[in-house]
């Protein structure tokens, strides 16, 4: 099954301030699209609006599946991940940091361990499987959250800058680890940026957050 989301005329605004302004757009394709604009544009907004996990004033975010509107309830919000710049940490190990959204799904065992392996072997950091996660350095703590939402096998992971306040050696194996999420799962994976370089990279559709809006732009 793939997911089609559909914003339309989503309008959002903070202590009287616009911030969204009949933002709409159709995410209807595999594969990567990169939204861009400088910081307060409403990226962050937007992406918690198509999360569900906030309400707009005015307009409204629906999924689809082969044209059927889908129910916002728990099976929804379950096969959708949103990725925060801060990525929260529980402490203890970083295999279990991973098989918790495995564990409240009601998976177990071998099953369990054989998709945070998986995932953890993405990201490049299975040999860390066993240490303390909040040992990990900033980039392997990126790449934590990234193994902690591929592991649940979502159909649409949205990844909120997800190399900010990252090195350069651990921005490129992030930058990596996105192309490949494209060419080796069934993922649509929608990230924001302020970094047009960046998008070029790892985008298949490059949107600006304008006015309130999204435009396309050529890449």
């Amino acid at each position: 099954m793939s997911l089609t989301l559909v914003a339309s005329n989503v309008s959002k605004s903070y202590n009287e301030k616009p911030i969204l302004t009949n933002c709409s757009f159709s995410f209807d394709k595999t594969g990567t699209y990169v939204l861009m604009g400088p910081n307060g544009c409403g990226k962050s907004t937007f992406f918690r609006i198509c999360t569900l996990l906030e309400d707009p004033d005015r307009g409204e975010v629906n999924f689809y599946s082969d044209g059927a509107l889908l129910e916002k309830d728990i099976k929804l919000k379950r096969q959708i991940t949103l990725l925060l710049p801060a990525i929260g940490v529980f402490n203890t190990t970083v295999y279990k940091n991973v098989a918790y959204g495995l564990r409240i799904r009601g998976l177990t065992g071998s099953e369990i361990e054989r998709r945070v392996d998986k995932a953890l072997d993405f990201v490049g950091i299975l040999d860390k499987k066993n240490q303390k996660a909040l040992t990990l350095s900033s980039g392997e703590t990126k790449r934590l959250g990234i193994a902690r939402a591929l592991v649940i096998e979502p159909e649409i992971i949205f990844l909120d800058e997800p190399t900010a306040s990252v090195d350069p050696k651990n921005t490129g194996i992030i930058e990596e680890i996105i192309l490949r999420m494209k060419k080796q799962t069934r993922s649509t994976v929608i990230i924001t940026t302020h970094d047009m370089s960046q998008a070029k990279r790892i985008g298949d559709k490059l949107l600006a957050m304008q006015d309130g809006g999204i435009l396309e732009r050529s890449h």
